[in-house]
């Protein structure tokens, strides 16, 4: 049996709200009432201009693999079996940038610049992850 799938533990309602968007199906980023500055991870104030008000619209869940390195001994032990794999920085389309996976893309074919897009996968009834597959496009 292997080892329970690590979880993320929200801190703030900001953080909340951006996984259980991911739960229903979305992916949801912050962005300044003010300014229209999206920010990840989401803070209580805009750094732009210091505005408290925020939104969350959907992402289009696009954008382009900024940076990876591919882990050969895993992290943790959950992900003993997931090895070698490559962790993305991804640089959404909106601006920001998530650390993920990229899903059916085997480590040696990893490149920075390749478009990707969003695959919200499924762990189990509590759990869903921003993952990313190479963009069909």
């Amino acid at each position: 049996m292997s080892a329970p799938f690590p979880r993320p533990d929200p801190a703030s309602e900001p953080d909340a709200r951006f996984w259980s968007s991911l739960a229903a199906g979305e992916l949801r980023i912050q962005r300044c009432a003010s300014c229209l500055t999206f920010r990840h991870p989401p803070r209580p104030v805009c750094a732009v201009c210091g505005a408290t008000a925020d939104e969350w619209p959907v992402a289009a869940g696009t954008g382009e693999v900024w940076s990876y390195t591919v882990v050969y001994r895993p992290t943790l032990p959950a992900f003993s079996d997931r090895t070698p794999y490559g962790a993305v920085v991804v640089r959404l389309d909106e601006g920001v940038f998530l650390v993920s996976n990229l899903v059916d893309c085997p480590v040696d074919e990893l490149a920075v610049g390749t478009r990707v897009e969003l695959a919200i996968t499924i762990v189990d009834d509590d759990l869903a992850l921003p993952l990313f597959r190479r963009a069909l496009i």
